[in-house]
């Protein structure tokens, strides 16, 4: 079977996307890993399955490279949205997603962050504004969910952070039932972060849009920025917009690789 695909990518977190609303397509763990392998696939951060939804415009699936389905992805969406004529409601596992392009740049509006222990969620009760944990020289990080779940180290210097080490620890600690995805950031001034992230099933990765918008959230809600933000990672700059009680708007660019085809039995 022959299985038709775009590759894109928003600030280079790539993604293999596959548009089955008129033809189901069965994603399994094993298939996504095949597909999203860098040497033997066609390589990917995740996989991306659009499907037809009776609420939305399409429902979204998130797989990541190790095959685990996940809630969220912010570059995913404007990726979907771009791909789908630049205005579009999406359903996914996080919940209701809407998006809209304004020239060569992708507005997403990912609902309201979540602050309650239990909804990022966490293995026992305590406050997500600090929480009274580390590992190493991260300590005390604040926890948002924002379809999926992150925590978020305010650090002097980002780049020291060893992150590729870290982040694998952090991820997998029992504190987090569903393991977590870690963001380590710098606040330069009221406007300004520097941010990288380990992504939950991925690794590091050059950019993170749900993780741009839990840091944002955090950084607004500790008194440390101002609304928007901008957010700079290794693969470019994204803008986050919150206020409490307001959806979390993200903007930033969505870029079409090529379109391809590869045999879907052979994985």
């Amino acid at each position: 079977m022959k299985l038709r695909f775009h590759k894109m990518h928003g600030l280079g977190n790539d993604f293999v996307v596959i548009d089955a609303r008129d033809a189901p397509v069965e994603i399994t763990a094993a298939r996504a890993r095949a597909l999203a392998d860098r040497k033997t696939g066609i390589g990917c951060d995740q996989l991306i399955l659009l499907e037809a939804s009776d609420i939305a415009d399409v429902r979204m699936r998130i797989f990541n490279a190790d095959g685990g389905e996940v809630e969220a992805c912010g570059n995913a969406t404007r990726c979907v949205v771009s791909l789908l004529g630049g205005a579009a409601r999406i359903e996914s596992l996080g919940g209701m997603l809407e998006g809209t392009s304004i020239g060569d740049q992708v507005s997403v509006d990912l609902g309201e962050p979540r602050f309650d222990w239990d909804a990022i969620p966490l293995a026992y009760a305590m406050d997500t504004r600090s929480m009274p944990v580390g590992w190493e020289a991260l300590e005390a990080p604040a926890a948002v969910n924002v379809g999926n779940p992150h925590v978020i180290f305010f650090v002097p210097e980002t780049d020291r952070v060893e992150l590729d080490r870290l982040g694998p620890l952090i991820e997998t600690d029992p504190l987090f039932p569903a393991r977590i995805n870690v963001n380590v950031a710098t606040v330069d001034d009221r406007a300004n972060i520097r941010l990288r992230v380990w992504e939950r099933g991925v690794g590091l990765t050059d950019a993170c849009g749900t993780g741009a918008c839990a840091t944002a959230v955090a950084a607004i809600r500790a008194g440390l920025a101002d609304a928007p933000v901008t957010v700079t990672l290794p693969g470019g700059a994204l803008t986050i917009d919150w206020a409490p009680g307001r959806p979390i708007t993200m903007t930033g660019p969505a870029t079409h690789v090529f379109t391809g085809e590869t045999e879907l039995g052979a994985l």
